[in-house]
């Protein structure tokens, strides 16, 4: 391998992975790629990987190029971007290896807060609709049923509407607060 290559090479990881890599497990220290998750894990650490390195390299070089008087000059003699990245990625290292990033087992996942109106929303969502269902069912039932049917229908009915108004206006107040 050339000396052009090797530093072509060298050039690359501290551009375009070495910061971001170092960045992403420093966020997110709990990230491991194994179990069922392998390939979901892989693809979200290589896509943060390439961004926040690229997000990286132009601030960086914005930084550089604002921050001093003779600007930024990017030459093979003179690395600063690659010194700057290299810093920062061993700034983002020390502070992933102190939360556990690269530890054999992950630390754990931070708890979520969790948001009013998730817990469930599913299985209300449902509730809501059986019981619209139920609604259309027992109003069709009242067109078609006798007039020894009537009372125990429109009953029913009654019940099925208040329930469903009684969940929705539950689950409005949990949004309120």
């Amino acid at each position: 391998m050339s000396a052009g290559l090797g530093e072509a090479a060298i050039g690359f990881l501290l551009l375009f992975v070495l910061p971001g890599f170092t960045v992403t497990k420093a966020v997110f220290p709990e990230w491991r790629i194994r179990g069922e998750d392998a390939l979901l894990r892989a693809t979200e650490l290589g896509t943060l990987t390439l961004t926040v390195s690229a997000a990286l390299v132009v601030l960086v070089g914005f930084g550089i190029e604002n921050g001093t008087a003779a600007g930024f000059q990017a030459t093979w003699s003179d690395p600063v971007l690659e010194s700057a990245l290299a810093v920062l990625a061993g700034v983002a290292f020390a502070i992933g290896w102190v939360r556990g990033a690269y530890r054999r087992a992950p630390p754990a996942a931070p708890p979520r807060e969790p948001v009013p109106g998730e817990e469930g929303a599913w299985e209300l969502l449902r509730e809501l609709d059986g019981l619209r269902r139920e609604e259309r069912r027992l109003r069709h039932s009242l067109r078609t049923a006798g007039t020894a049917e009537r009372p125990r229908l429109e009953e029913r009915l009654a019940e099925v509407r208040a329930e469903r108004a009684r969940r929705t206006s539950a689950r409005e107040e949990e949004y309120d607060r």
